[in-house]
């Protein structure tokens, strides 16, 4: 029996038994507890019998993986007398650490020891990764890309951060960049500068945005201003219908009130949606909010919600209301009057925003509202008021008519796209009609004047069949329906004062081409919508930087040096000289060539 136990302890050769196994400062690898390296040699002898018996069934066990634990924050030597924790009964036998006694004088630090695993938990190494950076596992994270555009864009987070008496976010310099940016009033210049084409909504190939372009935005920064185009075309048809369910010259239709009824729920619940939608960009998103405002085209659409009321006013089934509050009006031409006083105060003395530089199709809807209001108003029997409005619009549809004639702004036509948006020029004349009637009473030849004005613009664009194909659905296309809307309701009316066969028939056809204009484009707009998912696309317009890009100024110098070295880049040429505003300025510095290299 004892030569059993000999051959057992030869396995093992006796040196290993006093080579330390804590080479690595703060580890041992080994379950049981090791005698530190730093101990004498009489300790180590007194404790030969110990580690072989430790040894014995050390190698009885099974393999196991060993992983380090922290160390203790406490020193070994501030605790007088060191225990050690048994986590098997057979190591109730090992007793005690070593006592001080043993290492007077030698500090002995605390030790981490591991706890044996199965061995087949996990085999090889694990590298050190920190997931506290991924996005997707840290729960701090948050997507900063659109904190410009949002209304407390940080600010709201940083004073409840103070409050709780935390430190606050630091700010790298893309956010400093875009805090200045948002609190700077967006120039108009900029626009001109940053955009191009006749809308103003192309980037510029030398421009960046501040907003990111390989992902998609939130969808109320998608969501335009120009939306509320959707309300003015379906609350217009519900004033057509009641027209022809209650005029003398279509009761041969035997049309039924029911439809003005269904229409215009319609039509409130559509304007319900979109000014939900629309206030809602301007509580968490007023910064692209204001940015519309400022674009020199875009605010003409902040014109067409209190239409889109006055339309529904307009339009209001005989079964719920034959008259309507006289200070409905007021409430809803007080906006319409205060925009005006902004815009048009623009268009005469505004420098970058006169009429001449901005003028376009989109300008109409800020004179249409002056006459739908002067109707509304002669409605509910108002005089001086409507009056009052129908002049002011007059005056000015002159000079935008004038103006967007000649093309003074830009010279230059406008993409397929925009083709619907010519139909505008169609809108004001055919509710100035309407409205002046309704001030006279009758349908007299100041009412027909602007009547038959409106019926010649429209046959003028009916006939040009590429305004009707080649370009893409669009928002755009629902310029479309109110101006033809308008033009079936005046022939309706002119019927009245002028019934015969060929009025009766262009009124019914007229109003047949607007019902199938709307309701096709209303099907098309769902489809694209909630299917397709591809009409509200990335605003651009809207996300332009308020600072020059950086590389503009090294683009010009490289076209000027090109200018001044006679290189024949004629593309570098025509842009410097298109898009420069320093353009003549370099020309007139650059030297003129020396007379010596002509020959």
């Amino acid at each position: 029996m004892d030569q059993a136990k000999q051959n057992s302890l030869e396995e093992t050769p006796w040196l290993l038994h006093f080579i330390p196994s804590n080479d690595v400062e703060g580890f041992n690898n080994q379950s049981q507890q090791s005698e530190d390296k730093t101990l004498n040699s009489s300790a180590m002898v007194a404790g030969t019998a110990e580690v072989q018996s430790q040894n014995r069934e050390s190698h009885q066990r099974k393999d196991s993986a060993f992983i380090s634990m922290p160390s203790s924050p406490f020193r070994s030597d501030e605790v007088k007398t060191p225990k050690r924790v048994a986590f098997n009964l057979k190591e109730k036998e090992f007793g005690t650490m070593i006592s001080d006694s043993t290492v007077k004088g030698i500090p002995v630090y605390a030790k981490s020891h591991s706890e044996p695993v199965p061995k087949g938990f996990v085999e090889g190494t694990v590298e050190n990764i920190n997931f506290t950076q991924h996005q997707s596992l840290d729960s701090s994270y948050r997507d900063r890309s659109f904190d410009s555009f949002k209304t407390w864009s940080g600010k709201l987070e940083r004073q409840l951060t103070n409050l709780r008496g935390g430190r606050p976010p630091e700010t790298g310099p893309e956010e400093k960049t875009k805090k200045s940016e948002k609190e700077t009033s967006l120039p108009v210049d900029r626009y001109f500068d940053a955009l191009e084409g006749p809308e103003l909504d192309t980037l510029r190939a030398s421009e960046q945005i501040v907003l990111p372009e390989d992902k998609t935005w939130p969808f109320l920064l998608r969501f335009p201003v120009s939306s509320f185009g959707m309300c003015l075309g379906v609350s217009s048809q519900a004033i057509l219908w009641k027209t022809l369910a209650t005029s003398e010259s279509t009761k041969f239709l035997h049309i039924t009130p029911l439809i003005n009824l269904v229409l215009w729920f319609i039509a409130v619940a559509l304007v319900i949606v979109i000014f939900s939608i629309y206030l809602m960009k301007v509580l968490f998103y007023f910064e692209a909010v204001r940015r519309e405002y400022y674009h020199p085209v875009r605010v003409n659409f902040f014109f067409a919600p209190w239409i889109a009321l006055l339309f529904l006013a307009l339009g209001v089934p005989s079964s719920i209301t034959n008259n309507l509050p006289v200070v409905l009006w007021y409430v809803l031409m007080t906006p319409i009057f205060c925009f005006e006083l902004k815009i048009y105060g623009q268009w005469m003395s505004g420098g970058q925003r006169r009429l001449s530089k901005v003028a376009n199709p989109s300008n109409h809807l800020s004179i249409v509202g002056n006459f739908v209001g002067a109707l509304l108003g002669a409605s509910v029997g108002l005089k001086e008021g409507p009056l009052f409005f129908f002049a002011v619009g007059l005056a000015h549809y002159i000079v935008l008519f004038v103006t967007l004639y000649q093309r003074l702004p830009t010279n230059e036509t406008l993409p397929k796209e925009l083709h619907p948006v010519f139909f505008l020029f169609v809108a004001a004349p055919s509710v100035a009609s309407m409205a002046w009637a309704r001030l006279q009473g009758s349908f007299d030849y100041g009412a027909r004047i602007p009547y038959f004005i409106c019926l010649f613009l429209y046959f003028s664009l009916a006939v040009r069949i590429n305004f009707f194909r080649g370009f893409k659905f669009s928002l755009a296309w629902w310029a479309y329906t109110f101006p033809m809307t308008g033009a079936a309701i005046a022939t309706i009316r002119y019927s009245n004062e002028v019934t015969n066969v060929v009025s009766q028939t262009l009124a019914v056809t007229l109003a047949s081409i607007s019902s199938l204009v709307v309701s096709a484009l209303l099907v098309t707009t769902m489809v694209h919508a909630f299917v397709l998912r591809d009409l509200f696309l990335n605003d651009i317009a809207i996300a332009i930087s308020d600072k020059r890009p950086k590389q503009h100024h090294h683009t010009h110098t490289r076209w000027l040096h090109n200018l001044r070295q006679g290189i024949s880049d004629h593309k570098d040429i025509e842009i410097f000289l298109k898009f420069s505003p320093e353009a003549k300025e370099a020309e007139a510095s650059a030297d003129p060539p020396s007379n010596e290299n002509k020959v």
